[in-house]
């Protein structure tokens, strides 16, 4: 079966748990390199999608004129 990919509120959620542990010093030394990757995946993620949205909210202005 297919992974569903996470939607934009899903990855800022995970974002905002990791950046919580991290500030709080909750993360052991040994996790903490691997939540740093979980994170950059998730920004990109977050980036790509905002991207997408502009791109198709453009589109639609575009054809509105």
């Amino acid at each position: 079966m297919a992974k569903r990919e996470k939607s934009y509120t899903e990855a800022l959620s995970e974002l905002q748990n990791i950046l919580d542990k991290i500030e709080s010093g909750d993360l052991d030394v040994d996790v903490l390199t691997d939540e740093i990757k979980k994170a950059s995946e998730l920004i990109k993620l977050c980036k790509d999608k905002l991207y997408k949205t502009d791109a198709q909210i453009k589109k639609i202005i575009d054809e509105i004129d």
